[in-house]
């Protein structure tokens, strides 16, 4: 039922986004497939991929291409991951210069397999950058770690420019949307990044479409403040492939506005929220350069 409902819903034209295409696409895609390199923008299917690229910006994604969850939302590869390569970090810094980048993001998939979550790795990429191009700033976005206080202490460690973690949903859809993920596990962690380094930003983001209401969205964004949070991002869901869960609504331009007016309200210090809105869209524009 669910099925049918999703292919019966048509999107509207504020969710249309560009085809990929144009020269500095084609640049890029031969830079990252050369540089043997990830990024979350092709393998989580981004709509936003063709303008980012084309504005020669991408988040790269470490640690391999399978994750060891299996999240309703994700268009990731799960499957057995692959060996850590070691010599990744000084290649995402290679594509960083390339690029001529003054602010990048790196993600990576969920590595519940490795002692430390892949928080090395995280620590070695922030440092790799920060070596070949002293004065770009360098925003994480991170699994949970298990709660595993000392594989965060070794990001926060590497002092990244911003620490970013993703709530993804509502409380009530949590075991549906983010399976072997926990509601307070994560707003714990963004709690204890703030409380071991205060003058490291955090932030965290919400996808919306998946059932919750908007009262849950709006409490969502408060638990998300409570616990430190300074940077919030709000887009719609849009399903990556049959696989995955169906999207339930289509959240208007104007129930974004007013999440953001609500969230400026609380106090974040920035809010980014709309309809083709993801973590890392538009991300140099919540922290001056």
């Amino acid at each position: 039922m669910l099925i049918q409902l999703e292919r019966s819903k048509k999107r509207p034209e504020w969710l249309k986004a560009p085809a990929p295409a144009g020269e500095n696409f084609a640049e890029l895609k031969g830079l990252v497939e050369r540089l043997r390199l990830n990024t979350v923008c092709s393998s989580a299917a981004c709509p936003n991929m063709g303008e980012c690229w084309n504005h020669r910006t991408a988040t790269f994604m470490i640690l391999g291409n399978f994750c060891t969850r299996r999240c309703g939302f994700c268009a990731v590869q799960k499957g057995a991951p692959l060996a850590v390569e070691y010599d990744e970090p000084a290649r995402v810094a290679e594509a960083c210069e390339v690029l001529g980048l003054r602010y990048t993001v790196v993600t990576s998939v969920n590595r519940d397999d490795l002692a430390d979550g892949g928080a090395g790795a995280f620590a070695m990429t922030i440092q790799a950058i920060r070596e070949r191009i002293p004065g770009c700033r360098v925003e994480v976005l991170i699994p949970d770690f298990q709660g595993d206080e000392a594989a965060l202490r070794i990001v926060m460690d590497a002092a990244p420019d911003v620490l970013n973690h993703n709530i993804e949903t509502v409380p009530r859809l949590y075991r549906q949307v983010r399976m072997g993920a926990r509601y307070e596990r994560s707003l714990d962690l963004l709690a204890r990044a703030k409380t071991m380094k205060p003058s490291i930003p955090t932030k965290s983001g919400l996808m919306v479409g998946l059932g919750e209401s908007n009262e849950e969205v709006i409490e969502t964004l408060r638990d998300m403040r409570t616990h430190g949070v300074e940077i919030a991002t709000i887009g719609q869901y849009l399903r990556p492939t049959p696989m995955n869960l169906p999207v339930l609504r289509y959240v208007t331009p104007a129930e974004f506005a007013e999440f953001k007016r609500a969230g400026l309200e609380m106090g974040f210090s920035h809010v980014e929220s709309g309809p083709l809105v993801r973590s890392s869209y538009h991300a140099h524009e919540a922290v001056p350069v």
